[in-house]
């Protein structure tokens, strides 16, 4: 385990079922050990599976099943940079399609409350652009943005 660790707090039973999905969608993920209860406490009886080691895009992440006390808010979010609209697509229909939801300029929800910015590099690019009129005109198309259009950020910033 690296120094640093994410942990994710689930309600009961869905660390695994969360851990699974990041895995089917994100390359270098996996899901490794779970860990059992060691005694029994509010958030599972012993030996109930209580932590989820796995990985999503390389990181070290531990899903706590910590029952339904915390909920996950937007002041957190995994930010994705993508490299083409396909890849674009693929993550974010992938969580939106598996009870997810929608917001706006690139953010979405996962079904278990993550927030995710699927963020493709061309928008980064677009929006720090040094010609900052270009850089505005990226800035105002993304705001109208759900998924994110690259050939619509392109566009934006060759205007002018």
């Amino acid at each position: 385990m690296s120094k640093m660790t994410i942990c994710l707090w689930f309600d009961r039973g869905e660390a695994r079922k969360a851990a699974e999905f990041y895995a089917s969608v994100f390359p270098d993920s996996r899901v490794g050990k779970a860990h059992g209860s060691a005694a029994d406490n509010p958030s599972a009886k012993e030996g109930e599976e209580l932590i989820v080691e796995f990985t999503v895009l390389g990181r070290a992440c531990i899903g706590l099943n910590g029952g339904p006390i915390f909920k996950p808010n937007e002041a957190v979010s995994f930010m994705v940079q993508t490299e083409s609209q396909e890849e674009t697509d693929r993550y974010w229909d992938a969580i939106v399609g598996n009870g997810g939801q929608e917001s706006e300029c690139g953010w979405c929800k996962d079904r278990w409350g993550f927030s995710w910015q699927i963020t493709p590099r061309v928008l980064l690019e677009a929006t720090t652009d040094p010609d900052r009129a270009a850089a505005k005109r990226a800035m105002e198309a993304m705001m109208t943005m759900r998924k994110i259009d690259i050939a619509a950020i392109e566009a934006a910033r060759r205007e002018g």
